[in-house]
């Protein structure tokens, strides 16, 4: 089965959501590297993601910048 960049960038940031620092890395990394339309995607992803994790909410600035 063919992973996306975008399924994995997902799984990446679920397991290293512990580490709030690590987190904000991967993050950048998937910004870098996604298409504009997977980006899209994701920040909703994310929105509903850190919901219920506020050392983590902090990242959504990465999405506007």
């Amino acid at each position: 089965m063919k992973r996306t960049m975008l399924e994995y960038s997902k799984t990446v940031l679920q397991k290293v959501s512990f580490d709030a620092k690590l987190f904000y890395k991967e993050l950048r990394k998937a910004l870098e590297r996604l298409l504009p339309e997977e980006v899209a995607e994701l920040k909703v992803w994310l929105e509903n993601f850190v919901m219920d994790k506020p050392e983590l909410k902090s990242s959504l600035m990465y999405l506007k910048a």
